[in-house]
């Protein structure tokens, strides 16, 4: 069987869809390459895109859309809720079959090389490429954000992996290798800021939540909400439905009700049977009970 990478880069656009759709456009074009999903926020200001494919199509896709990105998207005119420091913010790289994280890492390593060297962009490893402890988190590596590290860019321990130690209007781009996460957002019926901090300081894993919860709060200006903003790195460790009702239980201390949630890019269905299993309350349910899984295996 095939080789098959996932690349899930996350661009600092969400708001001029013909910039998003340039930027996409890059991934279509390239040979092997799938483009799963592409998804785009306007108050996070970002699109978050997903594509899969032989390594090296996936490996050439990245390097396109890095490029792209850098050549549409100017970080001193870019505004948002969701931390960001370049164009394209990130770009991790995940195994899917017949590939080793290891393997990832190589990739991540490439692209970041030929980045800094081509388009002159710093470039920090993060996650399993990392080349300092400090680094596998990348909330460490967005610290400050975009104007932050223009000045801490050049202390030694800021330097970036690759590139110069100095920022363009692109900013600078993570690049990494990881284990699959799901991208889960839930919204509070509130405006109040200070609660969706409160409860995403009290839900994520480095303040004494969940392990595998990163979470931060984000201000839904437009829609008179606030909404906490999660990564989930392991929906086996620390299941969907688990983070819901524990920020519903939180919301409801402050009297605010949970209005929705919503999941940004590809979710795994074991993810969704989890949850369905939970809210419905089934009994020894499995998989092999899904009717399309039977018929299409």
């Amino acid at each position: 069987m095939a080789k098959v990478v996932e690349c899930i880069p996350n661009v600092s656009e969400g708001r001029n869809l013909a910039v998003v759709e340039a930027v996409v456009a890059e991934v279509r074009q390239v040979p092997g390459v799938v483009l799963l999903d592409w998804a785009s926020n306007a108050d996070h200001n970002r699109t978050v895109v997903t594509f899969a494919g032989e390594p090296e199509g996936v490996l050439e896709a990245a390097w396109r859309l890095v490029k792209k990105a850098a050549e549409l998207i100017d970080l001193d005119a870019h505004q948002g809720e969701h931390p960001r420091m370049g164009a394209t913010d990130v770009v991790p790289f995940v195994p899917v079959r017949d590939v080793s994280m290891d393997e990832c890492v190589e990739l991540a390593k490439r692209l970041g090389e030929r980045v800094g060297r081509e388009l002159n962009i710093p470039v920090y490893l993060y996650e399993k490429a990392a080349t300092r402890p400090e680094r596998r988190n990348l909330a460490e590596v967005r610290r400050g954000q975009y104007e932050g590290l223009k000045e801490s860019i050049k202390t030694p321990e800021r330097r970036p992996d690759y590139g110069p130690a100095v920022l363009g209007k692109a900013g600078a781009v993570a690049i990494g290798a990881r284990p699959p996460l799901v991208a889960f957002n839930v919204n509070l019926g509130t405006a109040n800021l200070e609660i969706a901090k409160a409860i995403a300081k009290a839900i994520r894993g480095s303040s004494g939540g969940f392990v595998h919860v990163k979470a931060l709060a984000v201000d839904l200006a437009a829609q008179g909400q606030v909404q906490i903003s999660m990564n989930m790195v392991d929906t086996q460790g620390t299941p969907l439905h688990r983070a819901l009702e524990f920020i519903r239980r939180e919301a409801a201390n402050y009297g605010v009700p949970v209005v929705g949630s919503e999941i940004v890019g590809l979710v795994p269905l074991q993810a969704m049977l989890d949850a369905a299993a939970y809210y419905l309350q089934l009994h020894d349910f499995s998989s092999e009970q899904i009717l399309e899984k039977r018929v299409f295996g």
